[in-house]
């Protein structure tokens, strides 16, 4: 199973080394966005089949960015990673922030899903080569802005920040605070905080920053990150008072440290109108999309656990008067051995008469799994479990006898009939199993039923497909 660590200052820079490379173009794929919106995101990572793998925690849902392929990534292998992860930590799937050219993949990929992609969240793209010469009669506006700031400060200059001009970003700082026409506003305040935030870290060699000095003071100033062929602008700020620095300085910027470079990011507008106006006046080339696709799987089309018969079985869903057997079949060690699972591992607090009862419930309810107990003459023999879904249309299939009923073919007749209807009444598309090597009973039940398909130090696996 993946193992996560929180993205950190202290290992940002392996972060780092994929998004350098990232040609997604959207503002969350640069380590910048990451620790700037730290707060929120909650984000961690894993390194997994050459490929960077983000999860964030964003209002207490779990949501994964787009894989990021390393030069030897292998994209496909990462997306089952997560949606391995997802099953078996009974996590829903959510893959949020999904570039527009990636979304043709995963609608053909999953069969279930809800798909967002709302217009405040994207990203406004300029054209590197717009910005750096406000060319043409469009941005004559702009043009003008500029010259005028020009004639009333003809001694401006662009100036590159590293982290030994700290003394005279400070001084920014104050003179903005003090112009600062939004210091009563929440948001506003933590973003500024956060922006004062990065510049510190201008020390690490992530990121690029400039700004524009009247008399040795700086008027403006900017923080951005190359991506790829993106350079993600990740803060621009300049003083009220001196009016046309703003654009002079996006100019500026621009010019300096766009010319091997395509595309400006000057990232979304966060529902703010005045932010939207801005962005737009600036003519961005392309609104790119992040899409979010919330996927589901066939349990969730169910209203309830369907009954199955077959020539001496009926399968239907657990009731109270199964809770005797179904106790007994899920205490027996012997038979849990062979089951590949022990109740001990997810049990807290004390085991009481209903427990096992109620988490077949709760996974029908959360629509991880289906529960049957398999019945002889009205008789709770056994149990049948689909579970694990694969968010691709599969699902694994598992079914146990109680030993007292064993060695007369009812777990075959019981696993055949839920593989049926799993792939004609569920509509999936295919049902996996698996046995330990050693579980000859088993082996020939599922060869009886399925086609085996592979094999490791452990077990056998099977597959049965439409």
């Amino acid at each position: 199973m993946l193992q996560f660590e929180p993205i950190t200052l202290e290992n940002a820079g392996k972060v780092r080394a994929y998004f350098a490379r990232c040609e997604y173009r959207l503002c969350e794929y640069s380590v910048g966005v990451k620790l700037m919106w730290g707060r929120y995101l909650h984000a961690d990572f894993t390194e997994v089949a050459g490929c960077l793998i983000v999860r964030n925690q964003i209002n207490g849902r779990t949501q994964f960015d787009y894989p990021i392929p390393g030069p030897e990534g292998d994209e496909e292998e990462a997306l089952r990673q997560i949606e391995r992860w997802c099953t078996e930590s009974g996590t829903r799937l959510i893959l949020s922030l999904v570039p527009e050219d990636k979304a043709v993949k995963l609608l053909h990929r999953y069969p279930y899903m809800t798909v967002r992609s709302e217009r405040a969240w994207k990203d406004y793209l300029y054209r590197a080569e717009d910005l750096a010469t406000f060319a043409g009669r469009r941005y004559s506006g702009q043009r003008n802005h500029i010259n005028k700031f020009r004639k009333n400060y003809p001694q401006a200059q662009f100036v590159e920040l590293t982290a030994a001009d700290s003394a005279l970003v400070e001084q920014f700082w104050q003179d903005y605070e003090a112009e600062f026409r939004k210091g009563d506003n929440e948001s506003a305040r933590s973003e500024l905080n956060y922006a004062k935030e990065m510049f510190r870290l201008l020390e690490r060699g992530w990121f690029c920053a400039g700004g524009l000095t009247v008399d040795g003071r700086l008027v403006a100033l900017s923080l951005g990150e190359k991506c790829g062929s993106t350079l993600q602008v990740h803060i621009e700020k300049a003083l009220y008072s001196h009016a046309g620095a703003y654009p002079a300085m996006v100019q500026a910027f621009a010019a300096h440290f766009g010319g091997d470079m395509v595309w400006l990011n000057r990232q979304d507008d966060a529902h703010d109108k005045g932010l939207r106006t801005s962005k737009l006046q600036y003519l961005p080339a392309e609104l790119a999309g992040k899409m979010r696709f919330d996927v589901g799987c066939e349990l969730d089309l169910l209203q309830e656990i369907p009954a199955l018969e077959t020539e001496r079985l009926t399968l239907s869903a657990l009731g109270e008067e199964d809770k005797t057997a179904y106790n007994a079949l899920c205490l027996d060690d012997a038979r849990n051995r062979w089951w590949g699972y022990d109740y001990r591992q997810d049990l807290h607090g004390a085991l009481t008469e209903d427990y096992f009862l109620d988490v077949a419930r709760r996974d029908f309810e959360k629509r991880w799994a289906v529960n049957w107990a398999i019945r002889l003459d009205g008789k709770c023999i056994g149990e049948a479990v689909l579970y694990n879904v694969d968010w691709r249309g599969g699902a694994e299939l598992g079914v146990r006898i109680a030993p007292e009923y064993a060695g007369y073919g009812y777990g075959t007749e019981a696993f055949a009939a839920a593989a049926e209807w799993a792939l004609y009444g569920l509509l999936l598309t295919r049902v996996v199993a698996k046995c330990y090597k050693e579980n000859t009973a088993s082996y020939r039940m599922l060869s009886s039923c399925m086609r085996k398909v592979g094999e490791d130090d452990t077990f056998f696996y099977f597959e049965k497909q439409v």
